[in-house]
């Protein structure tokens, strides 16, 4: 069975009324079934998180990596051989 992401969820014939599902959620997102199967997934403009973004300077992402390689390090180890 899926895992869904989201508690809310609604069937393909409910979208007939996307208003109805959107209020029904409460501005979360909602999987969208069919079949029992999960299709897609309707995510509110009121979800999405328009903060700010910015981008990792190089010696950000260099500590990042230093800080992973004891854990990634023996996995490295392994490809190197293969």
């Amino acid at each position: 069975m899926t895992r869904l992401l989201t508690p809310h969820i609604a069937t393909i014939t409910e979208l007939r009324e996307p208003h109805k599902v959107l209020e029904r959620a409460g501005g979360k997102p909602v999987a969208i079934l069919k079949n029992s199967a999960v299709v897609a997934y309707l995510v509110p403009e009121a979800a999405v998180d328009t903060g700010a973004h910015r981008v990792a300077t190089r010696e950000e992402v260099m500590a990042y990596i230093d800080a992973s390689r004891g854990r990634v390090q023996p996995v490295l180890d392994y490809l190197k051989d293969k």
